[in-house]
């Protein structure tokens, strides 16, 4: 990406943080997470879909935006904590009012998100959120660094 592309798109998310900034507090501290990646795996990832669907486990997860994928009036993405990557989906009428557009579908990769929700699997098995509340709890300004060259 060149330096051009990098301005505009920090531009781009400065302006969404701004748009945060007037309807509240940007940098919200008092989520709070009571599960990890990994042990939402080592625990649930051998379970299936109908067990999971009975127990209804309710779970709270925060971390990195690393894809999204937006089909109309629902979305998955991925999310990053320290101890790994877990989808997450959202559906329009399964979140608060609004939340839907004005939070999931303004995420940029990334941000840092919280997620509220019940674990199911999908069809293809995957192990799964289904967000029933979304909080950004940071707003990233600059893009990841590309795969290859990484962070130094």
């Amino acid at each position: 990406m060149n330096q051009k592309n990098d301005t505009d798109q920090v531009a781009q998310r400065r302006a969404k943080l701004q748009t945060i900034r007037e309807r509240g507090n940007p940098f919200p501290n008092d989520f709070r997470r009571d599960a990890e990646a990994a042990d939402l795996h080592r625990q649930y990832g051998s379970a299936d879909s109908e067990s999971l669907e009975s127990q209804q486990i309710e779970v709270r997860i925060a971390g990195r935006l690393m894809t999204r994928r937006v089909m109309g009036k629902a979305g998955f993405a991925n999310v990053r904590d320290e101890s790994g990557d877990i989808q997450i989906y959202a559906q329009r009428d399964a979140l608060p009012e609004g939340i839907y557009n004005s939070v999931f579908k303004k995420l940029d990769i990334g941000d840092i998100v919280g997620v509220s929700g019940v674990l199911f699997k999908t069809r293809t098995g995957e192990l799964t959120v289904n967000v029933r509340d979304l909080r950004l709890l940071v707003k990233s300004l600059h893009p990841l660094p590309e795969k290859f060259h990484g962070l130094t």
